[in-house]
């Protein structure tokens, strides 16, 4: 079963294959991956390698922890799952606060049809007049 190690401190210039040649070094890396910025595509200093066995990931964060790449020295550890309460959604106006509220006052206040916003030929009449 893969082992999947996290990879930090890395220079901005580092590239995937950099990873993955350093790690097989280690032994035999099923993948290799930087993460980058959504918007700009740039690095963003950390990345994750998957190690064939847990024995190898092991001597690859012995071997590599404190390792010296690119002038930085980076960060080798095991890597975790990500935990819901660090977890933050993207976009919306929620900023994580749980459900979306209002939206401070603007809008009809109860956002749905009443029975006496048609005027009496079935014309819709608008909110504020009503």
């Amino acid at each position: 079963m893969p082992s999947k190690l996290y990879v930090g401190n890395l220079s901005l210039k580092t590239i995937e294959q950099d990873l993955s040649d350093l790690f097989t070094q280690a032994g035999a890396v099923q993948s290799a991956v930087i993460i980058k910025d959504r918007m700009t595509g740039a690095s963003r200093g950390f990345g994750f390698v998957e190690m064939g066995t847990d024995a190898e990931a092991n001597a690859a964060i012995e071997k590599y922890n404190g390792y010296e790449l690119e002038g930085r020295k980076i960060v080798v550890s095991q890597a975790r799952e990500r935990s819901r309460e660090n977890f933050r959604p993207s976009g919306g106006d929620n900023r994580g606060r749980g459900p979306a509220r209002g939206r401070g006052g603007f809008g009809r206040p109860d956002r749905g049809r009443r029975s006496d916003s048609f005027d009496n030929r079935g014309e819709e009449k608008a909110w504020w007049n009503s």
